[in-house]
């Protein structure tokens, strides 16, 4: 969005809101490095098979490959963020990797021929 278009005024904010939300009420999520990392670590989870809604049966097999990805851009985020972090949010994210990598192997286990 250029300058031009940036809301100056939080009338002007609110005025541009509304006419957004009129449209279709739309919930945008907060944009934060806390939810930056749910939004990686949930679809890591998808992908390892972790999170499913519905049927048992229909509980899709592990991506192992795109499950690494999600894994692996968290690291990347972990790298490149090194030393910028709040104590919780580097927790979060040292927490979340190491459970992630945890069940990422697990997963490849099972998947192995016995």
């Amino acid at each position: 969005m250029s300058d031009a278009e940036t809301p100056k005024t939080e009338q002007q904010q609110t005025e541009k809101a509304e006419a957004a939300g009129s449209e279709q009420e739309v919930f945008v999520p907060p944009a934060t490095l806390d939810y930056l990392i749910f939004s990686l670590r949930a679809q890591a989870e998808l992908q390892l098979g972790l999170l499913h809604l519905g049927e048992e049966k229909d509980r899709p097999k592990p991506n192992l490959p795109l499950a690494r990805h999600y894994i692996d851009l968290l690291g990347v985020l972990q790298e490149k963020t090194r030393g910028n972090l709040t104590l919780e949010e580097q927790r979060y994210l040292e927490n979340s990797l190491t459970e992630l990598r945890f069940r990422y192997v697990q997963a490849a286990e099972e998947k192995q021929p016995k």
